[in-house]
């Protein structure tokens, strides 16, 4: 939609300086009109000047394109999850390229159909060389507005696009990923049962707490935020028939050892976290968070103490409440927790997070001599938590970039419009603007008849675009973290961005402007 956006608005573009290329050709229309040239001849060279340029300007984009595609193909964004996707250009391709070439020569062609048609020879031949602007809104001034709103569309969603992704950088997860490191592996692969699995992974922590430097080691199955979560139903103490249809809640579910919150840096807020104790000689316990007890419990002081089931019927008791966070992604809503002991739910995959006092990377060689002195054929991978939140922040880094792209792409567009608006308009005027200065009129007031008109048009387009561009940014909501259209500071950038690509599009028509010679003018005319 996006790229459509930018279509629409370079087909604006050209239309407009087509427009004002038949203003100019006036008189020259005129005379072969007079001279008996028909109307459909005169339209087809200008149909032809268009097509001709839109296909010119289709083979540089699909030759840009095709280099893109290929650098897109060896691109590996992610680099825990190596991807190579081939794409390529077929013959859907150019085909659709062509089409949509020709199809935007026909549109910026058919503007100044119009202009020609109602072309008066004998009024122009009698009139001369056209120089004065029509003080009514033409063809050309409402394309102008609709550049101007599609930047402003533009402009709008991309800083909406970055607020969020700062914000998403500097959010609360529901764990600290700085100074945190991850060791991954798969007991399975190296000959461990389900059963014998936490008796290693006990080993594990304490060799890892043991390294100078190290602060904490927890363990849990699955990482928040590694390409989704685990969800399961549970039910209400009270619940007797456990269907899916009857389940209270579907939440999400984590195995961890008892020192994973504090290796998490996830904030206890009520009760107690798990304990080595807590194995399958004790009662089930769960440790759950805030959104799992207000749902489930009605309250935090509810939870604690309460029971839930399970979909086999097993009852857990709900010791503990922590933080809520992320769990399957950053534009997720509060999800329901819960997180089970690995003694009482064995878990041979697992992921070790290791919390230091300093930099974490400074650990990975003392971190790969203890894990591999416990069991050299153990297979394990070592990179740090802000790596591993790499594929969190893919999709709000790619969308962020691509509405970049786009908002520049759109802001040089509206520049040529603006800058080529302010042109015409002074190069048309120059007799009425060399009267008015040698009668005196102050440099402000030559500005505002020479540019007054533009800048009237860029204030429309801009406002137009701005509400455009706040409806248009709630689905970036979707995509990128706590982006919202609502931000001061998103507001004003847009204001300052438009008000100054309006002051770089008309700053050199207003020094030509300004440094009209009204005795050379009133001489040559």
């Amino acid at each position: 939609m996006l790229a459509g956006l930018i279509l629409l608005a370079a087909c604006a573009n050209l239309g407009s300086l087509f427009a004002a290329r038949a203003a100019d050709r006036s008189r020259e229309v005129a005379m072969r009109l007079a001279l008996g040239a028909g109307p459909i001849r005169i339209l087809r060279q200008l149909f032809t000047e268009a097509v001709l340029i839109s296909l010119i300007g289709g083979a540089v984009g699909l030759w840009g394109s095709i280099g893109l595609l290929r650098a897109l193909s060896v691109w590996q964004p992610l680099p825990s999850a190596p991807l190579q996707i081939p794409v390529y250009a077929d013959a859907n391709v150019y085909t659709v390229a062509l089409l949509l070439s020709l199809l935007s020569g026909f549109l910026s062609g058919a503007v100044p159909v119009k202009q020609v048609l109602r072309t008066d020879p004998y009024q122009v031949i009698k009139s001369g060389s056209t120089g004065t602007v029509a003080r009514r809104i033409s063809v050309r001034d409402l394309l102008l507005v609709a550049q101007i709103a599609i930047c402003a569309v533009l402009v709008t969603s991309s800083l909406v696009a970055v607020r969020g992704l700062v914000r998403s950088v500097h959010s609360n997860f529901g764990f600290e990923p700085r100074n945190a490191i991850l060791v991954e592996t798969a007991l399975s692969m190296a000959g461990y049962s389900t059963d014998s699995a936490p008796t290693m992974q006990k080993r594990m922590i304490n060799a890892l707490e043991a390294i100078p430097g190290v602060k904490s080691a927890g363990l849990v199955d699955r990482l928040p935020l590694y390409y989704g979560a685990n969800g399961t139903h549970v039910f209400s103490d009270k619940t007797v028939d456990l269907r899916p249809s009857n389940a209270a809640a579907e939440v999400v579910l984590y195995k961890i050892s008892p020192e994973y919150f504090d290796a998490a840096q996830t904030t206890l807020l009520a009760g107690r976290p798990l304990s080595w104790h807590d194995d399958k000689s004790a009662p089930p316990v769960a440790v759950v968070n805030r959104e799992f007890a207000g749902k489930i419990f009605g309250s935090a002081s509810n939870a604690i103490g309460g029971y839930f089931k399970r979909h086999d019927g097993t009852r857990i008791q709900v010791v503990g409440i922590v933080e809520d966070g992320k769990y399957g992604s950053l534009a997720e809503d509060p999800q329901p927790a819960m997180f089970l002991s690995v003694l009482q739910s064995p878990a041979s995959e697992m992921c070790l997070v290791v919390r230091s006092n300093g930099d974490s990377q400074q650990l990975a060689p003392a971190i790969k001599s203890a894990v591999t002195q416990l069991d050299a054929g153990l297979p394990f991978t070592i990179r740090t938590w802000n790596q591993e939140l790499e594929s969190a922040l893919f999709p709000s880094r790619m969308a962020t970039l691509s509405l970049g792209v786009l908002g520049v792409m759109g802001a040089m567009l509206s520049i040529t419009g603006i800058f080529g608006m302010a042109a015409y308009s002074v190069s048309k005027r120059k007799r009425e603007l060399g009267i008015r200065m040698a009668l005196g009129a102050q440099r402000k007031e030559v500005l505002q008849a020479a540019l007054g008109r533009a800048f009237k048009l860029l204030a429309f387009g801009s406002a137009a675009g701005l509400l455009l561009g706040i409806l248009a940014s709630r689905v970036l909501a979707s995509i990128v973290y706590q982006a919202t259209p609502r931000d001061p500071l998103v507001l004003a950038g847009v204001v300052l961005a438009m008000a100054l690509l309006g002051l770089l599009a008309t700053w050199i028509p207003a020094q030509r402007a300004l440094s009209l010679d009204p005795l050379i003018l009133l001489r040559e005319e």
